[in-house]
């Protein structure tokens, strides 16, 4: 089955390729698409596994970075190339930097975890056999949303998307989440990079943050005060507001703080 995607503002110049977290779908993104679309061509898949393209198998990583970069070529004619990536999505979009240098113009990588969490992978499948059976129930789908920003506006979609994932979908999207580290070729990455992490998030992902800039020449990097993971359903007025103003080149925003280059 193909993975599906949406579609917006097609006559635009530039493309936004919008990608989701693990769990979720490609409606985490719905504020930015209504910003952006007026500018931008934007495209929002729903990665392989993940709602919309639930019966399409989610392979790992690098097949998602595969299937999105063919997306891209056929979208391309041209236009130039920004992809923003959230968690799971930005891990794909560092994979597809990596396994593509070119292609891509500008990418936001959003809560990127690239530091092997020890014992993680070994610890998916005893664990999510235990936890899996309590996603069909809403009380339990209602602490995993607060965690990431989920409110009731948007809590019947994370709901759904959640029933539909498979046990096998879920237990491979946490072990490649869990043992993703930074390619080889992520130093030749031509594109303009900008790498966020939140204040309140775990201390790994500050440090994936601080690997990610201090490996690649072409990149910024920002912690975003007071937010944990989950900024762009969060906050997505403040979102796109520090993504606008990056690709526009006007600087960075009040509860932003710079991360030096070491």
């Amino acid at each position: 089955m193909a993975l599906y995607y949406k579609e917006d503002g097609e006559q635009n110049e530039q493309i936004i390729l919008f990608l989701h977290g693990g769990g979720v779908g490609g409606w985490m993104w719905d504020e930015q698409v209504q910003y952006f679309k007026g500018k931008y061509h934007c495209i929002v898949p729903d990665l392989p596994g993940h709602g919309r393209s639930g019966e399409t198998d989610f392979v790992s990583i690098k097949d998602c970075a595969f299937q999105l970069i063919h997306l891209l070529e056929g979208k391309k004619e041209d236009k130039k190339i920004i992809v923003v990536g959230f968690s799971l999505g930005a891990q794909i979009a560092i994979q597809m930097l990596s396994q593509s240098p070119d292609l891509i113009d500008y990418a936001m990588i959003n809560s990127a975890l690239v530091r092997k969490v020890p014992f993680g992978k070994e610890m998916v499948k005893p664990t999510i056999k235990l936890t899996y059976p309590l996603i069909k129930y809403r009380f339990f789908s209602k602490l995993q949303a607060k965690q990431l920003y989920i409110g009731p506006n948007l809590f019947e979609k994370y709901f759904k998307d959640s029933n539909r994932m498979s046990l096998d979908t879920l237990t491979m999207v946490l072990e490649e989440n869990m043992s993703f580290k930074i390619p080889d070729s992520y130093a030749d990455v031509k594109a303009s990079l900008l790498i966020t992490v939140g204040e309140k998030e775990r201390k790994v992902m500050k440090s994936s943050a601080i690997d990610l800039l201090s490996k690649q020449d072409r990149a910024q990097a920002i912690t975003i005060t007071g937010i944990g993971h989950g900024i762009p359903i969060a906050a997505p007025e403040f979102f796109n507001d520090i993504l606008e103003n990056w690709l526009e080149g006007a600087g960075l925003l009040l509860n932003t703080k710079v991360i030096p280059k070491c």
